[in-house]
């Protein structure tokens, strides 16, 4: 039964260490995404939309 109770109490002690740890990571800036905006520019994520009341320009036979 004494086993237990320790073993309760050391993983109290990691989750609360993992637990400060990530917090610690979160506010130092860890996990910001500093790549992924710079980048967005490259690829085209939207197709673009075409109004009704706009002219469409007839195609051209060569």
């Amino acid at each position: 039964m004494e086993v237990i109770f320790l073993l309760i109490a050391i993983s109290l002690v990691m989750a609360v260490t993992f637990l400060y740890l990530f917090f610690k990571a979160m506010r130092d800036g860890q996990f910001d995404d500093d790549y992924t905006p710079s980048v967005r520019i490259l690829f085209e994520s939207q197709k673009k939309k075409v109004k009704k009341d706009q002219p469409t320009k007839p195609k051209s036979y060569e």
